[in-house]
């Protein structure tokens, strides 16, 4: 009943920008609380950024101050922008989430950052 789908990754030198989206296809999208995740070769998944459903943001100490993670309920769509990439931030970026006790992702979408 949960679909979410990433877009909006790819390649980009060091100090560019994007802008990474996630639809979501679920009858009640604005009442849960969304994120994003990275997992780079060799690495963790990590919390990138999150927002809950009243607004609140929380971001990972390596991308404050760079990334923004915002929400659109009415299109049922979670953005983050990233500024000021750098080629540690090259992962695949995942869009999560949390739903009736259940975290749904998205395929993920690549972005790498290279000169």
């Amino acid at each position: 009943q949960v679909q979410l789908v990433e877009s909006g990754g790819g390649l980009v030198q060091p100090g560019g920008s994007l802008r990474l989206s996630c639809a979501a296809s679920i009858r009640i999208f604005s009442i849960y609380p969304m994120g994003w995740y990275r997992q780079a070769p060799g690495k963790e998944r990590e919390l990138v950024a999150a927002i809950t459903s009243g607004g609140t943001t929380n971001y990972a100490d390596s991308v404050k101050g760079r990334f923004t993670i915002s929400r659109d309920n009415a299109k049922k769509m979670v953005y983050l922008q990233m500024n000021s990439l750098k080629p540690e931030d090259t992962a695949v970026y995942y869009c999560n989430m949390r739903a009736g006790g259940t975290n749904y992702w998205g395929q993920g979408t690549q972005v790498t950052v290279s000169s």
